[in-house]
């Protein structure tokens, strides 16, 4: 998968390119500021950002112009982590920067945000207008009691009012959390139930597929079963009147009032995210406005190379934290295109038509996408004037070699592919793009600034050329501040620092090369990964073995050669039960409707029994690597399974596949 370090790269950015990138000018008045390396372009600064961490965040800081309304009295205060402490002293506020190009009066009637919907109606809303309303809604927030802390929720679509009511929440000091409309009530209770949120903003439904789907009946369970809320805001996406007792979202956002900031600590909670861990709830991450700010100035102005003129369009719903990060385009002054709608609707084309539609200039989207245009034929540079596009990112999961080639061959051969990679617990990039490197088939361009990324072995030696554990040896500002719920700090430390103490242990395997680019093999746990979103096997066992049919059940999810990605369900029957179609429907619908279409799988297959370990924990990390051909030997301890011949089945199953 990996180009020798001699072989030529895909793509390499011209001399013009690389003096106008934002990451060069920055270095060079780095360099005269603060000590930066003037020479050895990206690499030299990357090592510089990670020997003298505290400079080069203060550099980041200085170069973006971060407003703090009370100084800090140093970058660091300490470095352990978890629980490292940023920007001590300081206050500020991230709405406020998200919002500061309204101020300048050129810029004031240029759009924020373009909307776009599956019908191709595009909707701008300029920079004026934005700040209007997040400070008429703010001031209504304030109004309904909501102060610094108050938890405010969104169950909404990638809409300009989920921007809005983000913002204002913000503004507030507020801790906004939000899920799609296509999630189900139980899987939206099982996040937004442990942060107790006093105010939901809501559609009454979505349009998905050239379909409207309904949502009142659910937002009445979300209401019913959500005690701490002292106000729901109805959102008529669909033209439905607002049901009783719910606020009106215009009424709201009307008024021509001045957004009043409140100037809040550094790591005072920005928003809580969630990722699935394997067994339990979705871990409730909490991450800082601070920690945002600074490490979304840097990703979306540095990497991302996005500034004023730029157009920004990321794939995405508002439950990945791929709209977080989106958002924070906003605040590098970029436009930001917001599309609601399927990805594949009316055609594998529709997010390459959005592109052209709106003059993107950064268009991000999952790696599953890109080879599912390939396999479909499609070819968007022919088809559509792609001429805007800058970079073409994509996440989610590894982009296969075929990837990169098909987007060089049918997009653009001047076409800058940044495939990234980070995870919803920094709610950004450990390693991606970088607008100066020449980027490789099947690499990560390199690391990113003020990331010290590292491979590791099993005993904590740096690996080059090899596979090792992704790990990262100093503190990043967007590192959670902690999770909701977890007083004594256990299941934070548990979920990143048991294996190497004091280090961030991520869970995916990785090859940093001789050339400094990295390669990302695919998680090495259990915890699934499809179209980008992580999910957790915990939610799908829940909704399945409800079912009386179940007496077990297992899932899996494979990262395949050629970029696919396979998710079976092993199901162990109650006595008595057959797998027929009648009972694989039944659990399909029900994954469907208690959880998300996401999570369906892809194949049912009966199974005679689910291994476990002697506690009782079902083994899904080493049926994984069994699935993926790793002899049984080598896969697991004899002595830790409650039945080592269930283990034969996966083993017989993985030499058929392979």
């Amino acid at each position: 998968m990996t180009a020798a370090a001699n072989e030529a790269p895909l793509w390499q950015p011209g001399p013009d390119r690389i003096a106008a990138a934002a990451v060069t000018r920055f270095q060079s008045w780095a360099s005269q500021r603060y000590g930066a390396p003037a020479e050895g372009g990206y690499l030299a600064l990357h090592q510089w950002s990670v020997d003298e961490l505290d400079t080069f965040w203060q550099a980041v800081a200085d170069w973006f112009d971060v407003r703090f309304s009370t100084p800090y009295e140093t970058v660091i205060a300490d470095r352990t982590m978890p629980g490292a402490q940023w920007f001590p002293g300081a206050t500020l506020n991230y709405a406020e920067h998200a919002l500061r190009t309204a101020e300048d009066p050129l810029r004031a009637d240029a759009p924020a945000l373009l909307h776009v919907d599956e019908t191709h109606t595009q909707v701008p809303v300029s920079w004026s207008e934005l700040r209007r309303r997040v400070g008429s809604l703010a001031a209504e927030l304030r109004a309904l009691g909501i102060t610094p802390g108050d938890r405010v929720s969104g169950y909404l679509p990638n809409i300009p009012e989920a921007v809005v009511a983000f913002l204002a929440t913000a503004a507030v000091g507020g801790v906004w959390t939000s899920c799609a409309p296509d999630f189900g009530a139980r899987s939206v209770l099982d996040r937004f139930q442990q942060v107790e949120p006093v105010v939901l903003f809501t559609v009454d439904g979505y349009r998905y597929g050239g379909k409207e789907h309904h949502r009142a009946d659910t937002v009445a369970e979300l209401r019913r079963e959500l005690p701490t809320l002292r106000a729901v805001v109805h959102i008529p996406l669909l033209g439905t009147e607002a049901p009783e007792g719910a606020l009106e979202w215009s009424a709201l956002t009307s008024a021509d009032t001045e957004p009043v900031f409140e100037q809040v600590p550094f790591d005072h909670p920005l928003w809580v995210l969630y990722s699935s861990g394997t067994t339990g709830l979705p871990k409730a991450i909490v991450q800082s406005q601070g920690g945002i700010l600074l490490e979304h100035f840097k990703q979306i102005g540095l990497h991302c190379d996005l500034g004023p003129e730029d157009r920004f369009f990321w794939y995405t719903s508002t439950g990945w934290m791929m709209w977080n990060f989106l958002v924070s385009g906003l605040l590098t002054g970029t436009t930001l295109v917001l599309y609601d709608g399927s990805p594949g609707y009316p055609d594998v084309s529709a997010q390459w038509r959005v592109a052209e539609q709106t003059g993107a200039t950064l268009f991000g989207t999952s790696a599953a996408y890109v080879m599912a245009c390939r396999k479909a034929g499609i070819h968007p540079g022919r088809d559509f004037d792609l001429s805007r596009i800058q970079c073409v990112a994509t996440t989610g999961s590894p982009l296969p070699p075929d990837g990169f080639r098909w987007l060089h061959d049918e997009v653009a051969e001047d076409l800058w592919i940044a495939s990234v990679s980070g995870g919803t617990d920094v709610c950004s990039c450990f390693a991606g793009g970088v607008p100066t490197l020449p980027v490789h088939i099947g690499e990560l361009q390199a690391p990113c600034l003020g990331t010290d990324l590292r491979s590791w072995d099993l005993a904590g030696e740096p690996l080059i050329g090899e596979v090792g554990e992704l790990v990262v040896t100093a503190p990043i500002p967007s590192m959670p501040i902690r999770f909701w719920n977890d007083p004594d700090g256990s299941r934070y430390h548990d979920s990143y620092f048991d294996m190497y103490p004091g280090v961030w242990r991520h869970g995916d395997w990785i090859t940093i090369t001789e050339h400094g680019s990295v390669i990302i093999h695919g998680r090495s746990d259990s915890t699934l990964n499809r179209q980008g979103v992580r999910m957790g096997s915990a939610d799908i066992y829940e909704a399945v073995e409800r079912l009386p049919e179940i007496r077990e059940s297992l899932v899996i999810g494979l990262e395949e050669p050629d970029g696919g990605y396979w998710m079976p369900l092993f199901v162990h029957l109650a006595e008595g039960a057959r797998l027929d179609d009648a009972l694989r429907d039944s659990i399909k619908r029900t994954i469907r409707e208690n959880l998300s279409p996401r999570h369906v799988p892809d194949e049912v297959i009966e199974v005679p029994g689910i291994p476990h370990t002697l506690t009782g924990k079902r083994i899904e990390v080493p049926v994984k690597r069994l699935l993926q051909g790793t002899a049984l030997a080598k896969v697991v301890n004899p002595g830790s399974i409650d039945n080592l011949e269930l283990l034969h089945f996966y083993e017989d199953l993985a030499r058929k596949r392979h």
